[in-house]
């Protein structure tokens, strides 16, 4: 069984610079414990399949897999799965994404692509023990949050806000399995900057798309942030990734550049 493969860049601002992923086209002969078993044999933080849709109004379907388990949704995939399916089927404007969660619509525009943040599957605050497991794998007190929540929307992230993003920065986190931790900092001024930093179970994913939808949707909510920011994530594990969050009042939308970088076969079968 022989697929297209590509490996894209997404969120990056140079070449190299934003999370790879893994894309196999044509996918529908696959089965779960296949694509399982080839995004753990990737070993990049996410591997999609590209499917047939199933739902009406969707111009395509994917799976969303770490080396680990499959994911409802995810970010950066979502824009690396739709860049490619761009690039094959010629589309442009936008295209309607079905996944877990439900249809994504994804859009290009100024030369990036970007998702509208879908619903939180779960919101609210975080217990006394949620956060200090939270602060415990960053390596923080409780007493350094300025505020915390759910804000997953299909990988699980817990939000810690702390007070500058240059304490963002100086975190070292232990990843530490079960708990997802997403971190963001703020700094003042005429031109505020923004830092975000996602821990996994198992690892610090350079840039992070669902998280930082989730992510707005917390710091809109409570008018944190103007209608238009840009967000830095990646610089501490040598990645220089950028995020665009828009808020049209309707949907906030997560954007970002999506090179593909990689293009070629993939041999499924057992191969020579």
């Amino acid at each position: 069984m022989q697929h297209q493969f590509f490996e894209v860049d997404v969120f990056a601002t140079g070449p190299f610079s934003g999370n790879p992923l893994a894309v196999v086209a044509d996918a529908d002969d696959l089965s779960t414990e296949e694509m399982q078993r080839i995004a753990n044999w990737t070993n990049f933080s996410e591997t999609t399949f590209l499917c047939s849709p199933t739902e009406p109004g969707a111009d395509y379907r994917v799976r969303i897999f770490t080396p680990y388990e499959e994911f409802p949704f995810a970010g950066h995939p979502t824009l690396g799965s739709a860049r490619v399916f761009a690039e094959l089927s010629g589309a442009t404007g936008s295209v309607v994404q079905e996944c877990g969660v439900g249809l994504v619509t994804v859009r290009q525009e100024e030369g990036r692509f970007a998702f509208a943040t879908p619903p939180l599957v779960r919101s609210g605050a975080l217990t006394d023990n949620e956060l200090s497991e939270a602060a415990a794998v960053l390596g923080i007190s409780a007493e350094d949050v300025v505020d915390s929540g759910w804000v997953d929307n299909g990988p699980g992230w817990r939000l810690v806000q702390l007070d500058s993003a240059a304490a963002v920065r100086a975190l070292d986190p232990t990843p530490t399995p079960g708990v997802k931790v997403g971190v963001v900092g703020l700094s003042g001024g005429d031109s505020p900057a923004y830092e975000v930093r996602a821990i996994t179970g198992q690892f610090e994913d350079p840039v992070t798309g669902s998280l930082n939808g989730g992510t707005a949707q917390f710091l809109r909510a409570k008018q944190a942030v103007p209608e238009c920011y840009t967000a830095a994530q990646g610089g501490q594990v040598g990645r220089s990734g950028l995020v665009h969050i828009t808020d049209d009042g309707e949907n906030i939308w997560v954007g970002g550049r999506a090179h593909i970088r990689v293009r070629g076969t993939l041999e499924a079968g057992e191969g020579q």
